[in-house]
């Protein structure tokens, strides 16, 4: 229980990254941003997939297909729908719908949970639950105030919707991922981060490749007036990329499949809140300020929620 805590805090951490880096890089599409760090993150994992060839090598095909799912959904539909967001819509309403995935996503896992020993009444889940989400109303009703004045209604319905389109790719995800792992026990997580990024890679390339027939095809629409393929920044460009791609994907992904298989779906899913509390925390330090009293309210309150759900959840592991 505790190490698989300690590695959802850790994925949280990294994943945090994710929020601020499409305002680091603000002339580049969403899209560019998720091909360049799965590219990179495909590229960083062929080091320890040829260390744990072995293993890999006795990988059925089904593996294969679930890795390539969970790549294609996981990452470069995720991704790309997130910072597509941001960019339209800037960071506080993407933030914002993005932080309610801890409660969908425990909802959603104890509705039809693949093990039975995983499902918990509804009334011992609501507590830790109702906590989480005041806590991120409380977040985000501050955050919803910093709404750029320049943005136009369209910028921010398009930006919700794609927010939207996350969601419900990181509800599937991790759900999808915690069910796989612990039905296949033979696969680590370490060479499970490994696979993942060895089935995102040829993806991302894929979509690198469409998008620059597109863009050379006349799609300012999507590409407006962007420098394919490193865009008026290569080199920040590729240095982000490359520190997205071992930080936030291959080490994020790690850990989270640590903590996949170490606790129970819900749990697990209600841990995501630290990547909320981490996309906050390099927000605040991107824009130099001191976050509000209402905003530090709303994440003790998120700290307690999580407490609550460790405590409601822990029986559940210890009768397993």
């Amino acid at each position: 229980m505790v190490s698989g805590v300690l590695a959802a805090l850790g994925a949280g951490l990294l994943w945090g990254l994710v929020f601020v880096t499409p305002l680091l890089l603000p002339d580049y599409p969403g899209t560019m941003l998720s091909f360049g760090r799965y590219i990179a993150f495909g590229l960083i994992a062929l080091i320890p997939a040829w260390l744990d060839r072995k293993r890999i090598s006795v990988l059925r095909q089904q593996d294969w297909l679930a890795a390539f799912r969970l790549a294609l959904v996981g990452n470069i539909i995720y991704y790309a729908a997130l910072a597509s967001a941001i960019q339209l819509a800037d960071a506080p309403l993407p933030t914002m719908l993005i932080g309610t995935l801890p409660v969908v996503i425990a909802i959603c896992s104890n509705w039809s949970p693949h093990q039975p020993s995983e499902r918990i009444t509804w009334n011992r889940l609501l507590v830790p639950l109702l906590i989480i989400f005041a806590g991120l109303m409380l977040v985000n009703a501050t955050e919803l105030r910093n709404l750029s004045p320049g943005r136009s209604l369209a910028d921010y319905i398009q930006g919700g919707f794609l927010t939207l389109v996350a969601v419900a790719a990181w509800t599937w995800y991790p759900i999808m991922n915690s069910r796989y792992m612990k039905v296949c026990t033979h696969i680590s997580s370490t060479t499970w981060a490994t696979v993942q990024g060895l089935a995102t890679l040829p993806l991302a390339l894929a979509g690198l490749t469409l998008f620059g027939l597109f863009s050379g095809l006349g799609g300012s629409a999507l590409a407006g007036a962007y420098a394919f393929p490193l865009g008026p920044q290569p080199e920040k460009f590729i240095g982000i990329m490359l520190l997205l791609g071992i930080l936030a994907s291959w080490l994020g992904t790690l850990l989270w499949n640590h903590a996949s298989q170490k606790l129970p779906t819900g749990l697990v899913g209600s841990l995501i809140v630290f990547e909320t509390l981490a996309a906050l925390l390099y927000t605040f330090l991107f824009r130099g300020v001191w976050p509000e009293p209402q905003v530090l309210a709303g994440v003790g309150m998120l700290c307690v929620g999580v407490a609550f759900a460790v405590r409601v959840f822990q029986p559940v592991r210890h009768g397993s």
